[in-house]
């Protein structure tokens, strides 16, 4: 039985698979990112996901072959290490387990945990890749100045759209509609409130906010469809910077895979796919096998030394609502 988690800015998704590849049973906690709330959000949203995954199993913890936490955040401060990486023995009670970023989740996923790059793009963006061994992180920079073509990215420039075209510094577009029935506001400067007051510039909420973002491009908005452009545009350019980290050579195919929840709008993933596609690099664009929770687990057996096989691969691969079943996931 193995473990992954998969952390996020949004929600903390938990899941148990067998070595048959039958996933035993799922579950979401909060978020764990811990850079707004403080560092012992950790531990309590890893206890709560991890006691209601094993409830709905009918396991212990102490079943658990192996576990993989993909944490937000993780390596991003040194000296948070310890901590973090203390966390899942508190919640286990064993120390069958391994903590890295949640970038990790995402690869291992999307590529069934094989040499190539895997791009993220939920409520912040990055990509992680692998060759011969050796990862490589380009990316995840944060919100502040960093994150491009991430969800959060999009909504603070739909929101700066919107107030420009508010004030008439754009002709105002469908952009505009959208956000304020989105919003519910009796007035446009009541955003300032909704933003900054209701929400206290929560990250997760303000990036829910791509989605009003990308109906507006649906609508013909034409400042909207720009910016999820440049989203896919910038998500591009970190898989760029990755394969020459790498150091993949100029005649080797390349496979890149995508997750996040920000590739659910089509104007992102197109310009994203013509962005690799103008590129002189021999880019293998493959759609996600696995969700990244599923490649957390995946890469928990790995690391245990007992890599799932081809049949349970399979197996994995056709389980209700998954990436790889043609099911919405």
């Amino acid at each position: 039985m193995f473990l992954g988690v998969d952390g996020g800015g949004t929600k903390t998704a938990f899941c148990l698979v067998d070595r048959s590849g039958q996933v035993m049973a799922q579950a979401q906690a909060a978020s764990s990112y811990y850079f707004s709330y403080g560092i012992d959000l950790v531990e309590r949203v890893l206890k709560e996901g991890v006691d209601a995954v094993c409830a709905a199993a009918g396991l212990t913890p102490a079943d658990i072959e192996y576990a993989f936490f993909g944490l937000p955040g993780y390596g991003e401060a040194a000296g948070d290490l310890p901590v973090l990486n203390a966390a899942p023995r508190a919640v286990l009670g064993h120390d069958r387990y391994a903590c890295n970023n949640d970038m990790v989740c995402g690869w291992a996923g999307s590529l069934g945990a094989v040499d190539g790059i895997n791009v993220i793009s939920g409520t912040g963006s990055m990509t992680y890749g692998e060759r011969l061994g050796r990862g490589v992180r380009i990316g995840g920079w944060g919100e502040l100045f960093g994150d491009e073509g991430s969800a959060y990215w999009i909504a603070i420039r739909g929101l700066n759209a919107f107030s420009r075209m508010s004030d008439g510094r754009l002709p105002e577009g469908p952009l505009s509609g959208v956000l304020r029935r989105h919003l519910d506001l009796a007035s446009d400067l009541d955003v300032i409130d909704v933003v900054h007051n209701r929400w206290q510039g929560e990250r997760g909420r303000i990036a829910t906010l791509s989605r009003p973002v990308a109906e507006a491009a649906g609508l013909g908005d034409e400042v909207a469809a720009a910016i999820l452009a440049e989203a896919g545009r910038e998500l591009a350019q970190l898989v760029e910077v990755t394969r020459e980290r790498l150091e993949f050579g100029p005649d080797e195919t390349v496979p890149v895979s995508y997750s996040g929840g920000t590739f659910g709008a089509d104007a992102v993933l197109e310009a994203f796919t013509t962005g690799l596609k103008n590129r002189f690099t021999d880019y293998e664009l493959r759609y996600p096998l696995y969700e990244p929770v599923i490649g957390a687990a995946l890469y928990a057996a790995k690391l245990a030394g007992t890599p799932l096989d081809r049949p349970a691969l399979d197996a994995l691969r056709t389980v209700p609502g998954s990436l790889a079943s043609g099911e919405d996931a």
